[in-house]
């Protein structure tokens, strides 16, 4: 629309619009009578054609040359009964009396065709008195056309729901419907010839005038353009170019609808998404975390700015550690510890309104006092009653009036009925303030933030007392055998009850040997904690008889049915055992379906050459229980130098979603394996562990792992636990052994009491020489009468004295009391007497009786 006063509403002429003013020679003027083709005739008294204008022959074909004084008769076709020349005599006949006729004819085409036409005629007489008819004709179908387009368009007008609006080019209102009288609350005959300047308000005004504008010069319709009305509501409206069949503009067509309550309509729909979308996001953050603190700071985050632009969650404080819940609501002056907290910005002021990790106390007259005790959400809508809502002069108070905090809710954090804390959150200027559906809304997400919260407290009492159980059975301390360095970790997983399942042991053996065990028993929690301990007692038991690793594992995997928890709950895990001999240097390893170790050799110049060990795999304790032949175990023998480092580790150090174990193996490798100054054992296991557990997981900083059988710093993600045990392998100081071979003569056993006397007196051993001599002169004694092949004796000098006789013969000797009468049987009985500890076991030539004596001092 256009209009003097707009800064785009100048008022043009309408010739302006397609090229040409009014007035000029060139000017073409298109009206309704080109679209109807009015054709115009003359016929004298006598019936003879006088006149006929173009519009006439291009309805009927005829030109003038034709019918000038011709009979009308000529152009008219018979109706009904009646002939030509009668109808042209009943027509003439209502002229003489009436002066005019019209009325309905079909007049003949040049082309010889019937066309129906439209008459109007007038009798009119010259000055002499000559009378003359004159008739106006048009084509029925063209009249009839446009008579219903006027219908239709007047009936549009004045039964239309919608408002309607016709523009001239000037942009003034031309003809207007009740329907937008009643919408711009003005009359109808006040909008003629005025614009919408004078109608509608000015901004309003503006705006539509802009568009009519664009639509004018352009030609391109605007639809559904939406804006607001003056009564708070709103309006779509759509403009078009009018123009005429030569494509001159006349003017704008406008329709305009109340969509007040479609906008309303919209706006409620959005308004639920809207907190759908926020329920989903909050059941997302929340929904995998089972640690109270980093719930409650997630419940922050989640909130702003999405839905607040402050948020705080307040905890009582023995929840957070896994404490009870208490039996009755809290009182207002129980001290909530701040816990998470999230703002749109930072500050001084928003430190003091937030104190985050702080302990907070309401007055039990606030209203976050009366929310803390009576489980009841509270609502504050203005500033005023801010000032008043705990006590005079509060600072967390005049923080937030600083920062333009106008609106706030608080909402009780509750789980089984109980309140655990307070969700405060708020708003600040520019906001709009909270009304009642979004203290609905907060509701829901605070009884979902309160569910999560208290299987957190659970999870975290659950966590705890797996914790104990494992860390109880795990060992308390590590032995330091001769020539042997140890260092271990054990890191329990972070979600779940992700404890029980994984163990290390170091189990010193005779002779200063020692073993070294890690295993995995399948399964997570207490139960897997308790099956955890049956097996590393078993295997600790099994280890006392110096068996050799397989036929150990073998025995152990015969246990399997009575160290699971029954028939329901079978036990499968999986196991490494080495014993490392250091006065032969040489390591017997065995497996159980476990990881293979790695074995780091000293590198020249620095570092390791770390390289993993291939061994049988075996099936997984348990899986061939019982016996069964599929569940056979192969030892293998390695020879290791001067401080080569043997590590075991279980897939908890390695593994990772979505890779093959192998590539967690290749990693450790590598990282063990770089070069660099070689280091300890101790910061080798800190490295291995920050490395792989902590850096690997995404967002997670890397931080040490303190020494010992646990540790903390687990990343988020990593379900299962881990342990780690590296042990650096020496031998023991030269001369710590000798072994001799004596043949199944009558001299042996004088032999063997002279060697052993010989060597002990060289190591200065003096004290124990008497005692050695008596005993491994009964066991060779024994070895000859029963074996019948040559004897070894072997001495080995380490935390105490280790002697060995083998013998050809696999059985092993029995002990048995032996009479007065018996000439026999007491060799074995002075042994398990006189020595601290005794033993046998089985080689693969026969076997091996030892004992020990305790070194003197």
């Amino acid at each position: 629309m256009a209009d003097t006063a707009g800064p785009e509403g100048a008022a043009r002429p309408p010739g302006d619009l397609d090229g040409t003013a009014p007035g000029s020679s060139h000017e073409t003027v298109s009206s309704l009578l080109d679209t109807l083709h009015v054709g115009v005739v003359m016929i004298d008294a006598r019936g003879r054609v006088q006149l006929w204008s173009p519009a006439a022959e291009e309805i009927l074909g005829w030109p003038p040359g034709r019918l000038a004084g011709r009979q009308v008769e000529t152009l008219l076709a018979p109706t009904g009964a009646d002939t030509p020349a009668e109808l042209a005599r009943g027509i003439y006949d209502t002229l003489r009396s009436d002066r005019t006729w019209r009325g309905v004819l079909h007049a003949r085409h040049l082309e010889g065709h019937r066309v129906e036409i439209e008459i109007r005629a007038a009798l009119l007489h010259d000055g002499h008195g000559t009378a003359y008819c004159v008739a106006s004709i048009a084509e029925t179908g063209r009249l009839r056309s446009i008579e219903q387009d006027l219908a239709a368009l007047g009936a549009l007008f004045d039964s239309s729901p919608l408002g309607i609006a016709l523009f001239d080019t000037e942009l003034r209102y031309l003809r207007v419907n009740e329907a937008l009288a009643r919408l711009n609350r003005l009359p109808v005959r006040d909008h003629v010839g005025r614009t919408v300047y004078e109608t509608l308000p000015p901004d309003m005004a503006a705006e539509i005038q802009r568009l009519q504008n664009v639509v004018l010069r352009t030609g391109r319709p605007i639809v559904d353009m939406v804006t607001s009305a003056p009564d708070g509501g709103a309006r779509s409206a759509s403009y078009s170019r009018l123009t005429d069949d030569l494509g001159h503009v006349l003017g704008l067509s406008c329709t305009v609808m109340d969509v007040s309550e479609r906008r309303h309509a919209l706006a409620k729909i959005e308004r639920a998404r809207q907190r759908l979308a926020l329920l989903d996001h909050v059941g997302v953050a929340l929904g995998d975390l089972l640690d109270v603190p980093r719930i409650a700071r997630a419940l922050a985050y989640v909130l702003v700015p999405r839905f607040a632009d402050y948020a705080g969650v307040m905890l009582i404080g023995p929840l957070v550690h896994g404490g009870d819940l208490p039996a009755t609501d809290p009182g207002a002056g129980t001290p909530l510890l701040q816990l998470g907290v999230a703002a749109k910005q930072r500050g001084p002021a928003v430190e003091r309104m937030l104190r985050a990790g702080q302990d907070i106390a309401f007055e039990p007259r606030s209203h976050f006092g009366r929310t803390l005790s009576t489980g009841e959400p509270h609502l504050i809508e203005s500033q005023e009653e801010l000032r008043v809502a705990t006590y005079p002069g509060d600072p967390k108070v005049q923080a937030a009036l600083d920062l333009g905090v106008h609106s706030l809710l608080i909402a009780p954090l509750r789980a089984r009925g109980i309140v655990l804390g307070l969700l405060v959150i708020s708003r600040a200027d520019g906001r709009d303030p909270f009304d009642r559906d979004d203290m609905t809304l907060t509701m829901d997400v605070a009884d979902r933030a309160g569910t999560s919260l208290d299987n957190a407290r659970l999870y975290a009492r659950e966590r705890e007392g797996a914790l104990m159980l494992q860390r109880s059975l795990l060992p308390q301390r590590v032995p330091a055998p001769p020539g042997v360095g140890v260092a271990y970790r054990y890191v329990p997983g972070s979600t779940g009850t992700e404890v029980g399942g994984d163990w290390f042991d170091v189990i010193p053996l005779a002779g200063g040997r020692v073993a070294f065990v890690v295993g995995d028993v399948v399964g997570h929690g207490l139960r897997a904690a308790a099956t955890m301990g049956r097996l590393r007692t078993a295997v600790r038991t099994l280890a006392g008889l110096d068996l050799p690793p397989d036929e150990l594992l073998r025995r152990v995997n015969d246990l399997a049915d009575d160290l699971a928890q029954g028939p329901d709950d079978p036990l499968m895990a999986t196991c490494l055992y080495a014993v490392h001999d250091p006065s032969t240097r040489r390591c017997t390893l065995a497996k159980a379906g476990h990881l293979p170790p790695l074995l780091l050799r000293p590198r020249q110049g620095g570092g390791w050459l770390a390289d993993a060990v291939e061994l049988p795999s075996g099936a997984p304790l348990g899986v061939g229980g019982g016996g069964v032949e599929t569940a056979a175990f192969e030892s293998v023998e390695l020879e290791v130098e001067e401080g080569a480092v043997l590590v075991l580790y279980t897939d908890g150090l390695v593994e990772r979603r979505g890779e093959d174990i192998t590539v967690g193996i290749e990693r450790l490798r590598a990282l063990l394996g770089a070069e660099r100054p070689e280091p300890t054992l101790e910061d080798a296991c800190d490295e291995v562990v920050a490395t792989l557990l902590i850096s690997e997981a995404p967002g997670t900083p890397r931080a040490p792992h303190p020494p010992g059988p646990s540790g903390s710093g687990r990343p988020p993600g990593s379900a299962d636990d881990a342990a780690l045990l590296m042990a650096k392998l020496g031998g023991l100081p030269e001369g710590s052994s000798a072994s001799w071979t004596f043949s199944a003569g009558s001299y042996a056993v004088r032999r063997a009491r002279a060697a052993v006397r010989d060597a002990l007196l060289d190591w200065g051993l003096d004290a124990v020489v008497d005692e050695a001599v008596l005993l491994v002169s009964e066991l060779v004694t024994n070895s000859l009468r029963y074996a019948h092949g040559p004897v070894g004796v072997r001495m080995v000098r380490g935390t105490s004295l280790l002697v060995e006789v083998s013998d050809p013969l696999p059985d092993p000797p029995r002990v048995r009391n032996a009479t007065e009468e018996d000439e026999g049987g007491r060799g074995i009985q002075l042994v398990a007497r006189e020595s601290r500890r005794w033993g046998t076991r089985h080689g693969a030539l026969g076997k091996t009786v030892w004992f020990e004596l305790p070194l003197p001092g």
